[in-house]
């Protein structure tokens, strides 16, 4: 059936029409109108037959999805695995059914698009699978058992793109899809995170031109003051719909939209564009979820939230990292316990909590959370660690750090240390994310935990492919039929992650509240309210730390019970007390004497 402006409804034609004319004072909102209807209608009889794979009992009123304890997201590469007679698709996908069996509800698949550079995110074609990875049938039996994101990469396009390939010889459709440099322009305050030129020479058929590019000279920054742009975009975003996705991650979102004259980051035009594209999406398919993934401050992160309903439903926490690494390295949690405690929730939106992914452990996040001295620590440690140094340039010139390029384990583990307390040590690091309020990702290579790939460096000069590496479907078998590192941090990380889903005091809509501890330990309580409690302390020190449980939390009527992790219990004069060993955690349920 045909969408029409009735089925829209006023309201949202009318809230529509007012973001559009914010962004674009001068365009004419019918023809923007139609052509959102025209994609809608193009795409919706796809976009209902996979409505399906959503559960009914994570459907609120709105018709949003509503997270709970039993999602936890898997962040992987399309070909994270390769094997002789299956797509790297499918052996991701039989690998998932074959170990991970219901572990993840949901995989986060990186760019599965053809590409020219940057391991997938200088995308050539947004509406193809890359045939070395697999096809469109792989993707879709892949969310037969998972919800998938789909990495929306829309800030910048390949320099091999038919979009980039049509402005060089200046065919109409896209001679206003770039930006090209205004010779009067001041670009002085311009906020980006690398090092290189801002503007990149292309010859074109007017000439040579300086056309913006953020992030490197094969990834074109797209010109969204165009508002084709936009309308090809979203169109996209409704086909990703309609191949499976159920979750859209917004990249770099915050460089969307440029002005002369400003940073560039975070403009009001920027936010109106995502306001934008989840009214379309509420419209059509408001179980989607949107995920938008800046990595700046966490004052200008939490922005993304809008007002709850209009912007993202989850944003990325990059702040988690840097502070967890910082725990683990000074010893201490005061730090991170301060910063947990100045989070604010709401029913409507959440936490995209990780520790590791794809790119480093961006270190910007942490800016006014810990002090500079504390983040050129962390630099220092990277380096110490065999990892590398991203760094940015700010409005002044001048280059400041941007990102640790090292995997979380070399991070986390002291190459000094006894291969066992380091295990601990890392896992101990996991069981914080696994705890806290929010919905947790896990990078696919952490389930192993990965050591620095320097091969990878060296095959492609990219400090990055430090945490990239490939997996061949032999090896991980071997790592699985073995006892050694690998597997037992796969099996303590997997039983972690299937105890945390058997708990409701884990849904990212259970209050946390972060208690007064030892300064070596964090100690949480996690409580549904009316249903279930739960302590949550993890040692972030080489010894082992008593800490007093406080009678608010268990008081004579009722006992823990440890559910996961390592801890000793004692009773002293109606004073309870639990050990955490050295780098150890525990989880304890609260459970009342008659239950």
């Amino acid at each position: 059936m045909e969408i029409k402006a009735t089925d829209i409804g006023e309201s949202n034609i009318e809230n529509l029409r007012n973001l559009f004319s914010f962004v674009y004072p001068t365009k004419e909102f019918a023809w923007f109108f139609s052509s959102i209807k025209n994609s809608m209608n193009t795409h919706r009889q796809a976009i209902d037959a996979n409505r399906s794979a959503v559960r009914e009992s994570q459907i609120n009123l709105r018709g949003r999805y509503v997270f709970c304890e039993e999602d936890v997201l898997l962040i992987a590469y399309p070909d994270a695995i390769r094997s002789k007679h299956k797509t790297p698709l499918a052996t991701l996908n039989w690998f998932l059914n074959t170990y991970l069996k219901s572990t993840f509800s949901m995989i986060h698949l990186l760019p599965f698009y053809p590409y020219s550079s940057d391991d997938g995110f200088s995308v050539i074609d947004y509406r193809k699978v890359n045939q070395e990875t697999g096809s469109w049938e792989d993707v879709s039996a892949l969310a037969k058992n998972s919800r998938l994101m789909f990495d929306a990469v829309i800030n910048h396009i390949s320099s091999q793109s038919n979009w980039f390939k049509g402005y060089i010889r200046g065919k109409g459709s896209y001679s206003d899809f770039f930006i090209e440099k205004d010779t009067e322009g001041d670009y002085s305050m311009i906020v980006r995170p690398r090092t290189s030129p801002l503007f990149t020479s292309f010859q074109t058929q007017r000439g040579i031109k300086e056309i913006w590019t953020t992030f490197s000279p094969d990834q074109i920054d797209l010109n969204y003051k165009n508002p084709q742009v936009l309308l090809e975009v979203i169109d996209t975003l409704l086909a990703y719909v309609g191949h499976g996705a159920s979750l859209i991650r917004l990249d770099a979102i915050n460089y969307l939209w440029k002005q002369v004259g400003t940073t560039s980051s975070n403009l009001p035009q920027c936010h109106a564009v995502i306001r934008i594209i989840r009214l379309v999406l509420d419209i059509v398919c408001p179980w989607v979820v949107l995920v938008s993934e800046t990595n700046i401050p966490h004052i200008h992160n939490i922005s993304y939230f809008g007002d709850g309903y209009n912007e993202a439903q989850i944003i990325y926490q990059f702040s988690l990292p840097p502070l967890v690494v910082h725990s683990f390295l000074s010893k201490e949690m005061n730090s991170l316990g301060t910063w947990l405690r100045t989070l604010q929730f709401n029913g409507s939106t959440t936490y995209l909590n990780f520790l590791a992914s794809h790119d480093g452990v961006g270190v910007v996040p942490a800016t006014g959370i810990l002090m500079e001295s504390e983040i050129e620590a962390l630099a220092a440690l990277s380096l110490q660690r065999g990892g590398r140094v991203n760094y940015k340039t700010t409005p002044e010139g001048k280059n400041q750090y941007y990102e640790l390029n090292c995997t979380f384990h070399d991070l986390i583990c002291d190459p000094e240390d006894d291969p066992e307390i380091n295990i601990d040590k890392f896992i101990g690091a996991q069981s914080i994310l696994l705890a806290l309020r929010g919905v947790p990702a896990i990078y696919f290579n952490t389930l192993f935990g990965d050591i620095n790939h320097h091969e990878g460096v060296a095959n492609t000069g990219i400090a990055r492919s430090i945490n990239r590496r490939k997996y061949h479907k032999d090896e991980l078998e071997r790592f699985l039929k073995d006892n050694g590192r690998e597997k037992i941090i796969f099996t303590r990380l997997k039983h972690l992650i299937e105890t945390r889903k058997q708990h409701s005091a884990f849904s990212p809509h259970a209050e946390q509240e972060v208690l007064k501890m030892p300064p070596a330990i964090l100690g949480l309580l996690r409580h549904d309210v009316g249903r279930e409690r739960v302590l949550v302390l993890v040692n972030a020190s080489d010894g082992s730390v008593p800490c007093t449980v406080d009678p608010s939390v268990c008081d004579e009527h009722h006992t823990l019970e440890l559910i996961a992790g390592h801890g000793t219990l004692y009773h002293n004069s109606d004073v309870l007390t639990v050990t955490i060993p050295a780098y150890g955690f525990s989880w304890w349920k609260v459970v009342a004497h008659d239950a």
